[in-house]
């Protein structure tokens, strides 16, 4: 029998009510519009705004151009180790004279994002040995990490597979109501417990009902936390000790969702949570409008984790599994006839 850990007073956010405001924000139109592209989520992101002018007052092919480039990939969040490597070897390649202009060098630069992206762009497909597969949702506030859970509960129905969702974020009344919003919206089930419940405990206790029930994916929601509240990690911990109990191998996947606007606090929110917890999947949020969206590739340099989805907008269907071609094709302008435009 599992115990419940109480907290103390003043930690729980207050219960308001807040079911109609998260209704109408969840309530979003899907098929109002046509589904758009890659290139035009990106077409005003920073990154690709920044390439676009440098190529549009600098189309003489020198190390000029390869120096602005670098601190052009920098300042849009690439990170200065995927950045150096990368003006590395478009230097070493145009030394040897393999680009006839700069439209060449930008479709070299193309190539070799697409490169450093290519292993890291490995779709989730649930397989366990024992249903079902169970996806714990870790990251902190403000990340979009419990709409993520909804679209990604829709993203699996598309797929012909069951889905229940755990309210495992109990520190706040909200987080409850609105993934509790979403299920009534794809028509899923959501185990929850009352306010400031032990979050393993609601997290068990859903493992439990969804193997009863022969559920295909339980995706488990857990509290907002920041990464350097070491009390708020062990809790994680403590999640993934629970689940052993029911399933030796479970979670089968631990996805953190990153806020792609972030920079280089993207990075350490990874290696904090990956030391504390284990992940083994990146979600990267926020990658619409004019987000830079350089850090994909700091993060791909950095940890070499799978990308397995980002998000470019707000409906159910911004939520797109990672490809990487797509996603260079998008942030880049097409040809240099983009970048005079």
């Amino acid at each position: 029998m599992l115990k419940f850990w109480k907290k103390k007073e003043g930690d729980a956010a207050p219960v308001e009510p807040v079911a109609a405001a998260i209704a109408a924000k969840v309530a979003l139109p899907e098929a109002l519009t046509p589904k758009r592209s890659w290139r035009e989520r990106f077409a005003k992101s920073v990154f690709n705004r920044d390439v676009r002018d440098l190529f549009k007052r600098h189309a003489k092919l020198d190390d000029a151009l390869l120096d602005e480039l670098e601190t052009t990939l920098i300042g849009a969040d690439v990170g200065v180790a995927a950045s150096t490597q990368l003006i590395e070897s478009l230097r070493r390649r145009m030394d040897q004279l393999e680009f006839a202009d700069a439209g060449a060098l930008l479709a070299a630069l193309r190539a070799e994002l697409t490169a450093l992206l290519a292993p890291v762009a490995v779709p989730l497909v649930p397989q366990c040995a024992q249903l079902p597969f169970v996806i714990l949702m870790v990251g902190v506030n403000g990340v979009g990490k419990t709409t993520t859970i909804g679209k990604l509960a829709r993203h699996f129905q598309r797929q012909g597979r069951s889905v229940v969702l755990a309210a495992g974020d109990t520190f706040r009344a909200a987080a409850v109501e609105q993934l509790k919003t979403w299920g009534e919206r794809n028509d899923v089930q959501v185990i929850s417990q009352g306010s400031g419940a032990d979050s393993a405990s609601v997290i068990f206790d859903a493992l439990q009902s969804a193997r009863a029930r022969g559920i295909d994916v339980l995706i488990a929601d857990t509290a907002g936390r920041l990464h350097t509240q070491g009390g708020l990690m062990d809790e994680l911990s403590k999640v993934r000790r629970v689940l052993t109990k029911l399933d030796a191998e479970a979670p089968h996947e631990v996805l953190l969702v990153i806020d792609g606007t972030t920079g280089q606090n993207a990075i350490n929110q990874v290696r904090q949570f990956r030391q504390a917890i284990g992940v083994t999947g990146l979600v990267v949020s926020k990658l619409d409008g004019t987000a830079k969206g350089g850090v994909v590739f700091a993060l791909a340099k950095e940890f070499g984790l799978p990308i397995r989805f980002v998000g470019l907008g707000e409906t159910l269907d911004d939520l797109r599994e990672f490809d990487a071609a797509a996603f260079v094709e998008g942030l880049l302008p097409e040809s240099l006839g983009d970048a005079d435009d």
